[in-house]
């Protein structure tokens, strides 16, 4: 059965950073890109970052622009766990984090919470 299972989440003040994880089981993670999404109550969910399956090129990392230059993406395959550094956070970053690829779910998500 493909689980993921992300964690981390917590309230944060404005400034602030997080440390998000996504456990994966159920398939082999390195084959796959991965990304997080996100979702704030009330509005669709949005494309955060994604990080490729490393191929022949090393990891090729992308960004929403609402988040570059403050999110940084990776990934453990030996963990079967996916990161999403968060820092310099921001009030419009409180969300559901989701992490997911193109051939799973969308995994059981966390809570990030940013105080103005």
């Amino acid at each position: 059965e493909v689980q993921l299972q992300a964690c981390g989440g917590g309230l944060v003040q404005s400034g602030g950073s997080l440390r998000l994880s996504c456990a994966t089981s159920g398939f082999t993670l390195r084959n796959y890109a991965m990304y997080w999404i996100r979702q704030d109550s009330g509005k669709g969910p949005e494309w955060v970052a994604g990080i490729s399956d490393g191929g022949r090129g090393g990891y090729i990392t992308t960004y929403a622009d609402s988040v570059k230059g403050r999110f940084t993406i990776s990934r453990d395959n030996a963990k079967n766990t996916l990161y999403l550094q968060m820092n310099n956070l921001k009030f419009d970053d409180t969300a559901v984090n989701y992490c997911t690829s193109t051939v799973t779910p969308v995994g059981k998500g966390t809570l990030v919470t940013v105080s103005s």
